[in-house]
């Protein structure tokens, strides 16, 4: 193991991995994971950035890892272990991930040096918390106080280390404040198809690239401050510089995202580091002001058009930028814990949210209304949470559905049209059985505010005036006499899950074929006890809630 500063490794590289790690328990599981599947003349260069890890790194020869007492940050610490490197390639990578066999070799293979690539991403599990008494393991996140099963207080963490391989990420983009977004509709256009595709963002979590290509590109931007838009700097350098970003789904690494309260960053980040980096990155790329910039911002978003938020369609080309939001309601009749995860999901979709409840909530921007539970009640705060939205494109959320992130991928074209994604998953919370056939719920419903408000206007009044004719139902624009309204449905890349239970307002649902007078009403009808994407739900529907309470589907 060498240790200090060296000016150069002791012989040559093909490839250096550079690890920046601050208080990071698992690094010496990265490193490992690395040494294992390595197939090609790969170092490891880790940056302990403040700290000594514990456990220890065991000493490897392929191995330098360099100590800094006082951090000097992520960005810093990457550029050194480049410094340092004098490989033909680099690639940097968090220390929390795990690796395709071969890995090194199959980027190596086809990188040209204009490139950067980024292999394909899983979700990695990590590790369970396990009962020292009855053996019951719970999904990796914050340290349980006591067994959800026998309430012996003793958990143990027990690694698994493994790629969820049904949770991979194939398209990234930027929104219009230069965050990171997924895209999952991206996935479906030609150009994408390829195995090594276009690829506008990526996390910044793992990249690879050339070495020198690093330096011509002037390494990574300290000007962001420590960390933060790691993966929108990389993207808009190679891309704007004349070169490519590209994935490579010939291979892939795994990365353990963290979920929050208690199993968040090891280290504190202040809100406003994270504000200078954002700013610092809308400044470069949207200012046009990154000197070494041979296409400007306005170039890159043509070439991927159209991009969500981003002038991406026919009618923003007259108005400008269109806002999305979210319009959350709710009889505050669900469990909490079903509130729980499914605001755990739509918070994630950075999205402006306003909340309609009859109880207050923290929620969004939160509007409580008094009022009795009741269809009646239900459309007052529909409309309400409409009217408090500055958004043009609104989508209705309940607070018993867990939406995907695709779902949001959906941008009307049209205003007088109200959009259904029809691939929804209705699932017994009691039995967790699962069933799925097209149908039209609000709940899975996108439309220009406009035109939501004036259906929702006018249902009102009806109800107000006639009452709820069950045979009428739930779905714009029935009920409503007009010419001008059209309905369209979609397929999410992902299906939603509609949680049915006791306190559902329209029923528990139907689960067998029988509840149906007529065919027609469940075309496409299948039965499962595992929702695709999601995983099992029949049997197990508690460990199911609670791995997407804890890190999302499994």
């Amino acid at each position: 193991m060498k240790r200090g500063i060296p000016l150069l490794n002791s012989h040559k590289y093909d490839l250096s991995v550079i690890i920046p790690a601050r208080n990071e328990i698992f690094l010496s599981n990265t490193i490992n994971d690395i040494l294992k599947n390595k197939r090609g003349n790969t170092e490891v260069i880790a940056i302990l950035d403040g700290y000594w890890p514990e456990p220890g790194i065991q000493d490897h020869p392929d191995v330098t890892l360099i100590h800094h007492p006082v951090s000097i940050g992520q960005r810093a610490a990457t550029n050194e272990g480049a410094r340092i490197s004098n490989a033909k390639f680099i690639m940097k990578a968090d220390a929390h991930c795990a690796f395709d066999e071969g890995f090194d070799i199959k980027l190596m293979q086809d990188c040209e040096y204009d490139w950067t690539v980024i292999p394909r991403m899983y979700n990695l599990h990590a590790f369970d918390w396990e009962c020292k008494k009855c053996g019951h393991r719970v999904y990796q996140g914050p340290k349980p106080d006591k067994c959800e099963k026998c309430k012996h207080p003793e958990l143990e963490r027990k690694m698994v280390w493994k790629p969820r391989k049904s949770r991979k990420s194939d398209s990234m983009r930027f929104d219009t404040n230069m965050k990171f977004a997924y895209w999952g509709s991206y996935t479906k256009r030609a150009e994408a198809k390829p195995k090594i595709a276009p690829l506008l963002c990526a996390i910044g979590a793992c990249w690879f690239l050339h070495r020198d290509r690093f330096w011509d590109l002037d390494g990574l931007d300290e000007g962001h401050g420590s960390w933060g838009q790691m993966g929108v700097e990389i993207a808009c350098k190679s891309w704007l510089s004349g070169g490519k970003h590209l994935i490579n789904k010939k291979t892939w690494f795994s990365h353990m995202f963290r979920t929050g309260k208690g199993f968040g960053f090891p280290y504190k980040i202040s809100g406003k580091q994270v504000n200078k980096a954002r700013k610092h990155s809308q400044k470069l790329w949207k200012g046009n002001t990154w000197p070494k910039a041979k296409h400007d911002l306005d170039w890159l978003l043509t070439k991927f058009h159209p991009i969500p938020e981003w002038h991406d369609d026919k009618q923003s080309k007259k108005t400008g930028k269109l806002k999305r939001g979210i319009v959350y309601y709710t009889d505050n009749q669900a469990e909490e814990r079903f509130f729980i995860a499914g605001r755990k999901i739509l918070e994630s979709m950075d999205l402006p949210i306003i909340s309609v409840s009859q109880h207050p909530i923290d929620f969004g921007k939160n509007y409580a209304m008094d009022l009795d539970r009741s269809n009646l009640s239900m459309f007052r705060q529909i409309l309400t949470g409409l009217q408090k939205s500055d958004a043009d494109i609104v989508y209705l959320c309940e607070h018993d559905v867990l939406y995907h992130e695709s779902h949001f991928n959906l941008i009307p074209e049209k205003e007088n049209i109200f959009y259904y994604n029809q691939n929804r998953w209705a699932v017994d919370t009691k039995t967790g059985q699962a069933v799925h056939y097209l149908t039209k719920c609000p709940s899975h419903l996108v439309a220009f505010k406009s035109t939501l408000i004036d259906y929702y206007t006018k249902r009102l009044a009806m109800v107000e005036k006639d009452g709820f004719k069950s045979k009428v139902g739930y779905a714009p624009p029935r009920g409503i006499e007009s010419n001008s309204w059209k309905v369209k449905t979609y397929m999410s890349e992902q299906p939603n899950v509609d949680l049915r239970h006791d306190k559902n307002l329209s029923g528990v649902g139907r689960f067998k074929k029988e509840d149906f007078s007529a065919e027609w009403a469940r075309k496409g009808w299948k039965e499962s006890d595992t929702v695709p994407y999601w995983g099992k739900t029949k049997g197990c529907f508690e460990e199911f809630l609670r791995g997407i309470s804890k890190g999302g589907a499994k």
